[in-house]
């Protein structure tokens, strides 16, 4: 098989260390994780959508999902195809919503460009949509076994303890330094085996709290271990206080249906249905019953409103405050309806692309009604 070689000269002078990958990997085949789902494969299309999914998220709550992805996608020709509410339903849940519309992109590229085939070079790879360095990387070594490193989130607090590599590891310099040690560090042979392994002692022992240093293969010549700074490396990214925003959302229902909107593809649920809003904040009954019909108007007359629990929703970067209203309408105006709103089944919301507090709101409104069994 012909392999693709990432190098520097300058950076194997530097950081150069057989010893180090032979550890690795010497450990992965012996200790490592060998039955999750996407080994079992060098199919590009299996292995690059792990790999997305994998992203921020953890590998328990990823294998229900791919599993459900590959029965209803089962190549990358399927899921160019498919229509984007399809595969926006089949995401619902698993957060951090443009990967899935990246997903979406890249496998209509990948058919459109390269002929339904993943290329093999990293370079082309991370051309594609939602596709890094790092994830260009995994997909050549384990699909390809192309020589290139990887450099995500596991690695890196692996190699700031073993090298006491001090500094935010997210700051452009260090990372740069990572970088640097990730090419020269990487091995002759076997490459698959050392990616494999980077990936599962950061999953496994080199956990952010509690690791399991005594069972270390790197333990020997952990800088962090022999400095007592384990708890203190990788740095952590500088404290910012988390914003809050404010929503209130209309839960309006009516023949047995709720409206939905088709959220833009751009911001927070892009793509996803959810709930119509309204600004929340108003003080005065007078004030927010105008504002609830000016958001109602083009549907039906209000016929009633019943607040509903509120509660709160963690994004990345802020709180989103969620204030629920459950809104009858006297009778509903089909012929105003705009394009962007749908009057969906109430019985078929447990598989609709809904993002997941949305979800779980409107499956404990309607529970009663015993649709969700």
């Amino acid at each position: 098989m012909k392999r693709v070689v990432i190098s520097s000269s300058e950076a194997a002078g530097q950081f150069a260390d057989p010893s180090f990958s032979a550890a690795v990997i010497g450990w992965q085949k012996q200790h490592g994780r060998h039955a999750l789902p996407w080994q079992q494969t060098r199919d590009a299309y299996r292995v690059w959508l792990s790999e997305i999914m994998l992203q921020q998220t953890q590998v328990a709550a990823v294998i229900p999902y791919y599993q459900r992805f590959l029965s209803s996608f089962p190549d990358v020709q399927t899921l160019a195809a498919a229509p984007s509410e399809e595969v926006m339903a089949h995401w619902s849940g698993l957060g951090y919503y443009t990967r899935a519309r990246n997903l979406h992109r890249c496998a209509q590229r990948v058919v459109a460009e390269h002929g339904g085939i993943f290329p093999h070079d990293p370079l082309l790879l991370q051309d594609l949509p939602g596709i890094g360095r790092s994830t260009a990387a995994a997909i050549a070594a384990f699909s390809y076994g192309v020589q290139a490193a990887i450099l995500d989130g596991n690695v890196k607090r692996v190699f700031a303890r073993v090298f006491g590599i001090d500094g935010y590891p997210g700051a452009k310099p260090v990372e740069d330094a990572m970088w640097r040690r990730a090419v020269a560090l990487l091995p002759e042979q076997g490459v698959e085996s050392y990616t494999q392994g980077l990936m599962d002692l950061g999953a496994t022992l080199c956990t952010r709290s509690k690791p399991s240093c005594q069972t270390c293969p790197l333990a020997q010549r952990c800088v962090a271990l022999a400095t007592d700074r384990v708890g203190q490396l990788p740095v952590r990214k500088p404290k910012k206080a988390i914003p809050e925003k404010h929503t209130g959302m209309l839960v309006i229902v009516d023949r047995h249906q709720v409206l939905l909107e088709q959220r833009p593809d751009s911001g927070i649920w892009g793509g996803l249905l959810s709930l119509p809003e309204m600004a929340p904040g108003i003080l005065s009954k007078a004030d927010f019953d105008a504002a609830l019909n000016r958001a109602v108007a083009a549907f039906g007359p209000v016929a009633s409103c019943e607040p509903l629990q509120p509660f709160t929703h963690v994004f990345t970067h802020f709180k989103l405050q969620i204030s629920p209203f459950q809104i009858a309408l006297e009778r509903r105006l089909d012929g105003v309806a705009q394009a962007n709103y749908v009057w969906y089944p109430v019985e078929k919301l447990a598989n609709a692309p809904l993002p997941a507090p949305v979800k779980k709101l409107l499956l404990e409104v309607f529970r009663e009604a015993d649709l969700f069994a």
